[in-house]
């Protein structure tokens, strides 16, 4: 992960593990629904959000035939088209204030 996506994949997994205000989990939907399903399913499962089961790397790899590090990759590329939206740049200022 780069400067732009770490503080994504910091947020993502706070709500994971320690949950998600109404609106938190309203602005997350709305930006997950961003990508296209397949790719929204498979950061719900890889941080286990919003009541999906958390699954790991490899079964995640295995739902979409590929290898692990080819899921990483994909992963990493999700969360970018993610951090550069205006949507996710509202968040981070609402979470510095």
């Amino acid at each position: 992960m780069d400067s732009l996506t770490r503080p994504l994949n910091t947020y993502l997994v706070a709500l994971a593990y320690e949950g998600a205000t109404h609106e938190q989990e309203h602005q997350m939907e709305h930006l997950l629904a961003l990508l296209d399903p397949d790719d929204e399913e498979v950061l719900l499962h890889y941080y286990g959000l919003f009541g999906h089961e958390r699954r790991s790397l490899d079964e995640l790899a295995a739902m979409r035939r590929e290898e692990p590090d080819a899921t990483l990759a994909a992963i990493s590329r999700l969360l970018r088209r993610i951090a550069v939206t205006p949507e996710w740049q509202m968040i981070q200022q609402e979470m510095k204030q």
